[in-house]
């Protein structure tokens, strides 16, 4: 089995534009998003090698978090995509990007409803 790298970034709340029906069309939902990028990754991780080597915590934050504004998403999964999107293009390292959404507004009690994406760069 090769070596692998796995960045995470859990439970990021976001407010989206999202949904079918019609109240759920004109308001943004909360959604939280988990999302896990593999890597290719160098030979070793030393004491001193620089964060270029690896990729930070905080651009798969950003990928969740900046959405396009304005933008309504019919179906969750086309987040999802979005935010693989963002991933695959913004780093060639990236080989495969796993988003989790859970839709908040519709649990009744505590159950996570949602969906969880892979895609693997092509």
């Amino acid at each position: 089995m090769p070596d692998s790298l796995k960045l995470q970034v859990r439970d990021l709340e976001v407010d989206v534009l999202t949904g079918v029906y019609s109240e759920e069309t004109h308001l943004p939902q909360p959604l939280r998003i988990s999302i896990t990028v593999d890597l290719r990754m160098p030979e070793r991780f030393e004491p001193d090698t620089p964060l270029s080597a690896s990729k930070s915590y905080l651009d798969l934050k950003a990928a969740a978090q900046q959405l396009p504004a304005g933008v309504h998403f019919t179906l969750i999964e086309a987040v999802a995509e979005h935010i693989a999107d963002t991933l695959f293009i913004g780093d060639d390292r990236v080989t495969r990007v796993e988003v989790e959404i859970v839709k908040l507004a519709i649990a009744e009690a505590g159950e996570r409803i949602g969906i969880n994406m892979v895609r693997e760069r092509r």
